[in-house]
This record gives structure tokens, C-alpha cells and sequence, in this order.
């Protein structure tokens, strides 16, 4: 039996806007701005209404801590 995980889907879905939006060069670190990251994932989590705001909140705050030591980039190994 496989279980549906709202978080590795959404999780899933941001490495692939990351790889999407990124100006790294291909085979890159796809790093984005940690505004854009933060955006895409409130948004996306908020329509997916299976992860609380309170669980947003604490997963952003963790990948700020992360992009603030890369000058504000999100990159996809922070999540």
C-alpha cells in the first residue's frame, strides 16, 4: 500500500520550479531567491490544504536560515 505524501509532492514540485526559474547554468545548483521560493511555497501549500500554516511557516523559516548564509538564494539541498 503507498501512501500519498502531500509534503514529498510538494517538496517534488519545488525542485522542479527551482530548476525551472533558476539562472544557474544547467547541471547547477538551481538556486533561486529565497522571496520567489517562499512565494511558490505558501501559495502552492495553501491550495494543497493539507499542510497547516503553522508547518508552512517552520519549513520557511528553516530554508531562510539556510539561504541567508548563500545571499538569500534557496538552493534545492536545503529542502
Amino acid at each position: 500500500i503507498s501512501c500519498w505524501n502531500p509534503l514529498q509532492s510538494l517538496l517534488s514540485s519545488m525542485k522542479q520550479a527551482c530548476e525551472i526559474l533558476t539562472r544557474d547554468p544547467e547541471g547547477g545548483a538551481a538556486r533561486i531567491p529565497f522571496e520567489t521560493f517562499s512565494f511558490l511555497y505558501s501559495y502552492l501549500a495553501s491550495i494543497d490544504g493539507e499542510i497547516s500554516e503553522t508547518e508552512t511557516e517552520a519549513f520557511l523559516q528553516g530554508i531562510k536560515e539556510q539561504a541567508d548564509k548563500h545571499s538569500g538564494m534557496v538552493l534545492i539541498r536545503h529542502f
